[in-house]
């Protein structure tokens, strides 16, 4: 029985020293990260990586998302997708990383790659508005202007009185031909900035 006693006491201490240890290490994460906030605040983005690093871990989301935004702001756009590329495999189902994927990914013109995160992010939330936005803008830039239709759509059904949606759905439109469809959102766009020089010129094409 005495045996027994001093076990569950060494293990109560145990537990209490893991638990201190837990909340040090927490506290000590949290003041690494405030102190990054003011350093990117000042625009050292080497001083606010360097507050962090010692905090990493492959299996951290947080300080890969983090490392991810602060390479991006430093201009490495290299290191930036590698860690919120990490960030993305922690977490497949959040969208926030996705979207900071996308920004190194599209500075290094990886198009291809920069489309399968907005599609996945579309299975994820088919209505986000920015992925459908973008989306439908590779599809344009890339002359496939009836998927670029459907995206921008997508667009104008959440926001109908949306200028960038009723403008490149105008666009591609007519793009593909469809001189009466897109005569509509270029009036549309109209109405949203009158004299706007875009849609004026995709009006005057649809006549």
């Amino acid at each position: 029985m005495e045996i027994l006693k001093k076990l569950l006491f060494a293990a109560a201490l145990l537990l209490t020293a893991n638990s201190l240890h837990a909340q040090g290490s927490a506290s000590a994460m949290q003041k690494a990260f405030h102190n990054s906030y003011v350093d990117e605040a000042k625009k050292s983005y080497q001083a606010a990586i360097t507050d962090i690093m010692p905090f990493y871990a492959d299996n951290n989301y947080e300080v890969n998302l983090r490392l991810g935004w602060l390479y991006f702001l430093n201009k490495n756009y290299t290191s930036s997708q590698n860690y919120y590329q990490k960030a993305v495999a922690l977490r497949p189902n959040a969208i926030e990383a996705r979207f900071g994927y996308i920004k190194p990914l599209s500075l290094l013109e990886s198009w291809d790659k920069v489309l399968d995160q907005y599609n996945v992010i579309l299975k994820i939330d088919p209505q986000n508005t920015q992925a459908n936005y973008w989306t439908g803008i590779i599809c344009y830039n890339r002359k496939q202007f009836e998927p670029a239709i459907r995206y921008f759509s997508k667009v104008v059904t959440l926001y109908p009185f949306d200028y960038d949606g009723n403008q490149m759905l105008g666009w591609s439109y007519l793009m593909a031909g469809k001189k009466s469809e897109a005569r509509a959102y270029f009036e549309k766009g109209l109405l949203i900035k009158p004299d706007d020089a875009s849609c004026t010129d995709g009006l005057n094409k649809a006549r």
